[in-house]
């Protein structure tokens, strides 16, 4: 609930800003998971097995590894989701601003990904010299997928890292707030700014969901549109042709 209240607050802060239409509304929220199915969201890669809706929650069993896509394409937005990983070192995320499908040879699409990693995930996937990976809050990552670039906030290569380790082990839920404005995300990580990147080479397109080899629950997902920018065509992903 704080980070849900996090990210109203600063809803509010920037649609206070706006220029008010006589007898228009300001934005809204709108809920992009409605607890019964998958209404709003298009399979790219996965399988009709990979997704499910139970009990009011959306289920990612892993498996096959890639995305399933929102509907429409988003540009400047804040967006809140709430999730738990059910496995230990299980991995999953978000994709901001992505393309709204996968290249031949590839699982994952071009994007901004927003990391999901649960906390022994460090501890079970070693590097190449057999030690243990680097402890850089991985769970809270932001990075370019396939061909984004950014530049990061707290650098590990060319990701960026989170700088406090704020996300709750697997059955536990999590919060993240991202706020994605004219290039530049911000991620919130229950109740707490953490991590940033800014200048992302694409900054319009599709909202992905991650299916990458454990089981993943989401029971919110939400998005206020902002208004839009001064955005080229080579900043924004092809629009996928049904």
């Amino acid at each position: 609930m704080r980070s849900f209240v996090l990210c109203w607050t600063v809803a509010l802060a920037l649609t206070c800003e706006l220029p008010h239409v006589a007898g228009s509304e300001p934005p809204q929220f709108q809920e992009l998971f409605n607890g019964k199915d998958l209404t709003g969201w298009v399979d790219v890669n996965t399988s009709p097995e990979t997704w499910s809706v139970r009990d009011g929650l959306l289920v990612c069993k892993g498996q096959p590894i890639g995305v399933m896509r929102s509907e429409k394409q988003y540009e400047n937005f804040l967006l809140h989701v709430e999730w738990r990983h059910m496995e230990p070192g299980g991995n999953s995320g978000v994709f901001a601003w992505s393309e709204g499908s996968v290249p031949e040879g590839r699982r994952l699409p071009k994007g901004m990904e927003i990391q999901m990693l649960e906390l022994d995930w460090v501890k079970l996937h070693k590097q190449k010299d057999g030690t243990e990976q680097p402890i850089a809050f991985v769970h809270g990552e932001l990075f370019g997928a396939n061909g984004l670039t950014t530049i990061p906030d707290n650098p590990r290569g060319t990701r960026s890292r989170s700088i406090e380790n704020r996300c709750k082990p697997r059955g536990e839920w999590n919060e993240y707030d991202v706020v994605c404005v004219d290039g530049t995300v911000k991620l919130a990580v229950n109740g707490k700014f953490v991590n940033g990147v800014r200048q992302a080479s694409v900054k319009k397109g599709y909202l992905c969901l991650e299916s990458e080899g454990a089981e993943i629950h989401f029971r919110t997902i939400r998005i206020l549109e902002l208004p839009p920018g001064i955005t080229t065509p080579e900043q924004t992903a092809p629009v996928v042709k049904e």
